[in-house]
């Protein structure tokens, strides 16, 4: 069964999504991929990437965002931040849960990858009406700390260029796409393969919590809704 945590709340949660439109969000959002390369590759100056580390790494307000999907799932970005040290969360909820799914971790127990490529580029388009972060691009950029693919194909690379540059990167930032899908440093790029009589994706990365089919604790509804929203046909 897949790993599952309830949400932190020792200090007060706050909604991340403006910050999506700060000039050094995303160089301070991907400063663990992004290794070696200086926030100008975002189109962004250093001060500005260091408020937003500020931000994001302020212990006192947690930023956390909803990136909506199909069926009434969600993913939930979720920081928090102690006095020594800050981690990010990635939940997959749903209202009807009592506890979510941890797709990836980066404290100490180091939990991830949790998803390949065809499930984030699935997840590219929000759904209709919905409410969170809905713009492409953005979506597939705060998604990219969860993956780890070993057959991530040229095309992801394609899309992270145009995700950068619609972002406000400069159009020079093949290097820094291939750099973002190589997966987090804390768990790399692992191997994925479709089950077919699960119908699910597996991965048997050492920290994956995808070893065993996604939701496979679910009532059968809630299963077979989990795999079109992850897996459409």
């Amino acid at each position: 069964m897949a790993m599952t945590r309830h949400w932190y709340s020792s200090s007060l949660v706050v909604d991340g999504h403006p910050l999506l439109d700060e000039p050094g969000f995303w160089p301070a959002y991907l400063a663990d991929l992004a290794e070696g390369f200086a926030p100008e590759a975002f189109g962004a100056d250093a001060g500005d990437a260091d408020a937003a580390l500020e931000t994001l790494h302020d212990p006192s307000a947690w930023p956390m965002f909803t990136v909506p999907l199909a069926g009434g799932f969600a993913i939930v970005v979720h920081f928090n931040s102690g006095e020594e040290f800050t981690t990010t969360d990635y939940f997959l909820t749903h209202p009807d849960w009592s506890q979510d799914l941890v797709l990836a971790s980066d404290d100490q127990d180091r939990i991830g990858p949790g998803l390949c490529w065809p499930e984030l580029a699935a997840l590219v388009e929000a759904p209709p009406g919905a409410a969170g972060v809905t713009d492409p691009h953005a979506r597939l950029l705060l998604l990219l700390p969860v993956l780890g693919d070993t057959a991530v194909p040229e095309g992801a690379v394609s899309a992270v260029v145009e995700a950068l540059v619609e972002q406000g990167a400069p159009e020079a930032s093949e290097a820094l796409a291939r750099q973002l899908l190589q997966g987090h440093p804390m768990w790399g790029a692992e191997e994925w393969w479709f089950d077919d009589d699960e119908q699910s994706w597996l991965c048997e990365g050492e920290h994956s919590p995808r070893k065993t089919p996604l939701g496979d604790h679910l009532p059968p509804r809630q299963r077979a809704a989990l795999e079109a929203c992850l897996t459409p046909r």
